[in-house]
């Protein structure tokens, strides 16, 4: 059985982006206002490299986002 599992969810004014793991791939999913951008990846890593070149995602978005993928990642190597 494939369970997505909700890894990290980012919100600002601009938009959100979520990566939704799965055991066999990343699911990158980034919307905003009259905009949606899904794409599945092979790891967190390239998720997070291929949303630097979505053009709707604004600087501000972004960096929230890797700054959220970041702390989570800590959170899940703690854990």
């Amino acid at each position: 059985m494939n369970v997505t599992r909700h890894f990290s969810d980012t919100r600002t004014p601009e938009g959100r982006v979520r990566f939704l793991l799965t055991p066999d791939w990343v699911q990158l999913v980034a919307e905003g206002k009259g905009w949606q951008h899904q794409s599945r990846h092979l790891d967190l890593m390239e998720a997070a490299d291929f949303l630097a070149v979505v053009p709707q995602v604004s600087q501000h978005l972004y960096e929230q986002t890797l700054e959220d993928l970041e702390r989570q990642m800590a959170f899940e190597g703690a854990a």
